[in-house]
């Protein structure tokens, strides 16, 4: 090597601080997001009535992540942590934005810088397919936060069939880029195709693809092709949402097809999780087991999801990581992993998860996780086997998910040093956050904006 020009020498050192060939390019990365898929509801979780094949593939020839967390249990927030790689509280986004492209106060504050942002700054295609719910006033656009492309839709949902049901909201015209575009086919299937199209597109460059499901979101709509996989199920519910699931994982498995077709697939690092747990059984027949609540709580139920990580080549297969990790570790994982520069002034709240996916590392050293709704009035914290939560209770409680995963004994009586403990951690957390910038629209109604603004 001590022949080579400079230059080539340097690019053959530089890959995530260690040798690699000059040819190697750098890693492509890909979250996929299911909305309110239910814990229980994909077969490497037990599920036995919806066939996952191609999410089961995911964690057989990748890592399993059994204590996977979000950080919200609703939709918007959980994203505005994701992308940000910050407690999404740290700035004010507490609640779900109201559909006001009007109003460029309700949406994911602009003095927030987005992982699409120093990926592109970074060099990479980024792209955004799927449920965008950031704000929809043109400010907060993903092409205006780092997203080179996007197709989808900017609100909190929409209907899946052209024929289909729903509110102002999820009636709205797709778009791509800013280009108005009706819905033509089967939504999670017109998604899936997109995804696989942008992987075509940007085979020859490094990039980043966030794909965004609305499914398995209500309405419940499928088309028959889906309906008749799951004839067999009595409950015309449970059945729609068996179809929505196994089409949102044919879909996976196109974006997988597409890596192979390219030849992408020890290219790419690829992560799998549901942005919050299964509602309740009066909105969606989703299935929690054997976790407690759903989502909208800050029981295991609302926040502890399926979650996946898979990169060909780089990952031991079929390994299961049991420590608590948190969305909010996933940019700093692809921060690290492509050399992307996080804003300052903005330190992340994750850690880079790879050598411990790896197995370089044996076990994420114990770090407290947290919960905070309707600014402070529920909330949690996990330190190692222990919960604290304040979930419609007049004190705290106390379990230990090492033995009680369902959250079924509360042990705060019993172990009052422990609730002090982590009272005490919680609170000093909550100090530094702020109170919510805008509020959840009520009863499906778009919330007004704030007078002044």
């Amino acid at each position: 090597m001590k022949h080579l020009p400079l230059f080539a020498l340097s690019c053959a050192l530089i890959y995530s601080g260690s040798a690699f060939a000059v040819d190697a390019r750098r890693p492509n990365v890909i979250f996929i997001v299911a909305d309110d898929l239910g814990y229980a509801d994909v077969g490497f979780n037990g599920c036995k009535d919806i066939p996952t094949p191609h999410l089961d593939s995911l964690a057989k020839s990748g890592v399993r992540l059994s204590n996977g967390y979000v950080s919200h249990p609703f939709c918007s927030p959980t994203r505005a942590g994701l992308l940000t790689g910050r407690y999404q509280q740290r700035f004010g986004h507490e609640n779900n934005p109201a559909y006001l492209p009007e109003d460029a106060t309700v949406g994911l504050p602009l003095t927030e810088t987005l992982l699409p942002r120093v990926l592109k700054d970074a060099g990479y295609a980024t792209g955004a397919i799927g449920k965008w719910h950031l704000g929809a006033a043109p400010v907060f656009h993903p092409n205006a936060r780092g997203f080179s492309e996007y197709f989808g839709f900017i609100g909190g949902g929409h209907i899946y069939l052209p024929a289909g049901k729903g509110g102002a909201e999820y009636t709205i015209p797709l778009v791509r880029n800013h280009e108005p575009l009706p819905l033509e086919g089967y939504m999670t299937d017109v998604l899936s195709h997109e995804a696989a199209a942008f992987i075509g597109r940007h085979k020859s460059e490094p990039f980043f693809l966030y794909v965004a499901y609305n499914a398995v979101h209500t309405p419940l709509q499928a088309p028959e092709k889906y309906l008749s996989r799951f004839a067999g199920i009595p409950d015309e519910r449970r059945r729609t949402y068996a179809a929505m699931t196994s089409a949102m994982d044919d879909g996976v498995g196109e974006v997988l097809g597409a890596l192979r077709e390219h030849q992408l697939e020890q290219d790419t690092l690829i992560f799998f999780f549901s942005d919050n747990g299964g509602p309740p059984p009066a909105v969606a027949p989703t299935d929690n087991t054997p976790l407690r609540g759903h989502k909208g709580q800050v029981l295991e139920g609302g926040i502890h999801v399926p979650f996946v990580a898979r990169w060909s080549g780089h990952l031991p297969e079929g390994r299961v990581l049991e420590e608590p990790v948190i969305a909010l570790d996933l940019f700093a994982t692809v921060a690290a992993l492509t050399g992307a520069k996080p804003a300052a002034g903005h330190p992340l709240d994750g850690v880079d998860l790879l050598p411990y996916l790896r197995g370089e590392k044996k076990e994420l050293p114990t770090r407290p996780l947290f919960w905070r709704t309707g600014g402070g009035k529920t909330w949690a914290v996990r330190e190692g086997r222990y919960k604290l939560l304040q979930q419609d209770t007049p004190q705290p409680q106390l379990y230990d998910l090492a033995s009680d995963l369902s959250e079924k004994t509360d042990l705060a009586a019993k172990e009052p040093e422990i609730v002090a403990r982590l009272a005490k951690t919680w609170q000093a957390w909550n100090a530094q956050l702020v109170p919510p910038i805008f509020e959840s629209p009520r009863a499906g109604k778009p919330a007004k904006a704030k007078e002044g603004k």
